[in-house]
C-alpha cells in the first residue's frame, strides 16, 4: 500500500510534470483546488469518476493540484494561479474553494463539491439551472433535515444527557452552517435541552474546544461536517474517548478510525460525482446547463468498539436502526 506522503510527492511529480504534457500533446488540464489537504481516499474516487468519462491522469488528461491546507486565505492565489496557467476546468472542493474559483474566472468552467447553500452563498442561481460557468454537488443537501436527525440520534443515544454541543469551523462563511446550526437548535429546544456552539479552527483550537467540556456541561456532541475536521479526525475520535463525551460525525470515514457515529452521505462517493461532471463538461457539456446535485442516500454507522471503550450502553433499538455496525 502507497505511503500518504509517497502519494503526495507522486501527485506532486505529476503536477510539475504534467503542465509541459499538455502543451506538447494538447490534452487539457484540470485544475485541482482543494481548501483542506491531500486525502488519498478523495483523490482516487475523484479520478475514478473521470475514468468513467474516459479520462485518465498521465495518459490523455493532466491535473495541476492545488491545496489550501485549511488556510482560507490562500484560496484567492491559488485560484487565481490556476487561471494563469489556462486550466480548462477548476475543480473545486469546499465553499470557500468554489467561491474562490468563481471569483477568479467567468470563463473557465467550474465543478464543486461544497456543504454552503450554493445559491445562498452566490455560486448559482439556481439549482436545477445554475447558469454561468459553476454547476457541482452540495453535500449538505438543503431542507435534508441532517442537523435534526443527528441531534435526534444522539439523543436517542445518551437520553439522560442534559446539554448538547456542535463543533464547528470557526473560518467556514455563516451561510454554510447557519441553517444546519438553526436546526439542530431547534431540536434540541423540542426536548428541552439547550445546545451550545463550539468553534475551532486549528489543532490547538480543537483540543480547547474539548477541554472545555467539563465546564461547559457538555454531555455529547455534534461535529458539523468541515474540511479542518476531515483533516483531524483521528484527533476527534481519541478526544471523544479521553474526554469520554458521545459523538456523532458527518462522515462514515470518522467512525472507521474509532468515532462513536455517524450519519451522513458517502463523501467519496461525491468526488467521484465531481470527476464525472469534470468529465461531462470537457466532453463538452455546459456547466450552467447540469443541475447541482444533493445526496439523497444517507448512512448509519455505528462503532461498538468505541461504545465499549467509553463505557457507553448502545440502546438495542438504535442498534437496530444502524446501516452498518463496526465492531
Amino acid at each position: 500500500m502507497i505511503g500518504r506522503r509517497a502519494f503526495i510527492r507522486l501527485l506532486g511529480g505529476a503536477a510539475v510534470a504534467w503542465p509541459l504534457a499538455a502543451r506538447t500533446q494538447e490534452v487539457p488540464t484540470v485544475g485541482y483546488l482543494n481548501l483542506g489537504s491531500a486525502m488519498p481516499d478523495e483523490l482516487s474516487a475523484f479520478h475514478k469518476g473521470l475514468a468513467e468519462l474516459g479520462f485518465v491522469e498521465g495518459r490523455n488528461i493532466g491535473i495541476e493540484y492545488r491545496w489550501a491546507n485549511n488556510e482560507s486565505s490562500r484560496l484567492p492565489d491559488l485560484a487565481a494561479d490556476l487561471v494563469r496557467r489556462r486550466v480548462a476546468i477548476i475543480a473545486a472542493f469546499g465553499g470557500a474553494s468554489a467561491l474562490a474559483a468563481k471569483a477568479a474566472t467567468a470563463m473557465i468552467p467550474v465543478a464543486f463539491l461544497a456543504g454552503a447553500d450554493p445559491i445562498e452563498a452566490g455560486l448559482v442561481t439556481s439549482l436545477s439551472r445554475p447558469d454561468g460557468n459553476v454547476t457541482g454537488i452540495n453535500s449538505m443537501n438543503i431542507g435534508a433535515g441532517l442537523g435534526v436527525k443527528r441531534l435526534g440520534l444522539l439523543h436517542e443515544l445518551v437520553p439522560q444527557a442534559m446539554r448538547f454541543g456542535v463543533l464547528v469551523q470557526s473560518d467556514v462563511p455563516t451561510s454554510a452552517l447557519h441553517s444546519y446550526v438553526a436546526e439542530a437548535q431547534a431540536a434540541a429546544a423540542e426536548i428541552g435541552r439547550p445546545l451550545e456552539i463550539l468553534s475551532a479552527g486549528s489543532n490547538r483550537e480543537i483540543d480547547a474546544a474539548f477541554a472545555s467540556l467539563p465546564q461547559k456541561r457538555i454531555d455529547a456532541l455534534m461535529v458539523s461536517p468541515a474540511y479542518l475536521f476531515n483533516n483531524r479526525r483521528i484527533q476527534l475520535a481519541l478526544s471523544g474517548m479521553r474526554y469520554r463525551v458521545p459523538m456523532i460525525f458527518p462522515d462514515r470515514r470518522d467512525v472507521e478510525v474509532g468515532g462513536l457515529m455517524s450519519y451522513g452521505p458517502n463523501w467519496t462517493d461525491m468526488n467521484r460525482e465531481v470527476g464525472i461532471y469534470v468529465g461531462r463538461i470537457l466532453k463538452g457539456a455546459k456547466p450552467g446547463e447540469l443541475p447541482v446535485q444533493q445526496p439523497t442516500k444517507f448512512v448509519f454507522v455505528i462503532n461498538t468498539q468505541t461504545a465499549r471503550l467509553m463505557g457507553v450502553d448502545v440502546p438495542v433499538a438504535l442498534m437496530a436502526t444502524a446501516d452498518e455496525v463496526i465492531e
